[in-house]
């Protein structure tokens, strides 16, 4: 005699649908995003092209990257550069392409017939996550394979270390975009708040000067944002020094609050 009661049926079936919708939805936005060559390039191929050509013009790059520093000076300058260039990967799609995809959405009418089926917001949110997740992670070991064969970039020291702080850096850098993605009105508007976001964050994660070279007091500030804890957070798994507590911490406090507040503030119109 089956032990299965209505209520039981009706919670494996509500799951089921659940899931049903978030696969369909990524099936969707994964198609979506391959028609669009440019938000492909710069979210798979930009980091490998930047790290080599890089590698390939700046005198600095084969050289120590911090003399003064007993793990950095083993390192040369462009494998030192190589955790901030993920970071800046991760904030341009984060950042830049992401809130203004979804707020495009919003303008075109795609959400608010979206919102008409049982379909919640937090599905859009993270079947869009899914999707650039994996663009990223194949944009990750590109970069690697290209700038170890052509500029000499190092092995990273802590691989399993580097994958948590990869995933990570995503996960916290989306949170931040999926509020401006949940709030902005139209596209326009999508792209100015993130683009402000996105140079400040360029900063903090080291784009304009590593974050080794920093002041103490900058780099305490950066280790509080999403993408300053998670270059930081790169860069310790990449040069082999200490784990990464602190930052990853800060990464997981950003997605925690974050993707659940995008959910709770999105506007379908």
């Amino acid at each position: 005699m089956s032990s299965t009661t209505p209520s039981t049926t009706r919670t494996r079936s509500g799951s089921a649908t659940r899931y049903g919708a978030l696969s369909r939805l990524t099936v969707v936005e994964s198609r979506l995003f391959l028609r669009e060559p440019s938000g492909a390039f710069f979210a798979v191929l930009f980091p490998a092209v930047l790290l080599t050509v890089l590698g390939l013009v700046m005198p600095w790059a084969d050289q120590p990257f911090d003399d003064k520093d007993p793990i950095l000076s083993q390192v040369n300058g462009i494998t030192g550069y190589a955790p901030t260039v993920l970071a800046l990967a991760v904030a341009t799609v984060a950042l830049s392409s992401f809130p203004t995809t979804i707020a495009n959405y919003r303008g075109r009418g795609v959400l608010k017939r979206l919102s008409t089926t049982p379909v919640p917001p937090s599905r859009i949110l993270v079947a869009q996550v899914l999707v650039n997740l994996v663009a990223l992670l194949v944009a990750a070991v590109l970069m690697y394979v290209l700038g170890a064969t052509v500029v000499g970039v190092a092995a990273p020291a802590e691989p399993l270390v580097l994958l948590l702080a990869f995933f990570l850096t995503v996960l916290s850098a989306f949170a931040v975009g999926s509020v401006i993605a949940a709030l902005a009105p139209t596209a326009s508007a999508a792209t100015a708040w993130g683009m402000g976001v996105y140079f400040g964050s360029l900063f903090f994660a080291g784009v304009w000067l590593p974050l080794p070279l920093m002041p103490d007091v900058i780099q305490t500030i950066a280790g509080l944002t999403p993408l300053g804890a998670g270059s930081e957070a790169l860069a310790a798994a990449w040069y082999g020094q200490p784990f990464p507590t602190s930052s990853l911490l800060v990464m997981a406090g950003w997605t925690l609050v974050g993707l659940p507040a995008a959910a709770r503030l999105f506007r379908w119109s």
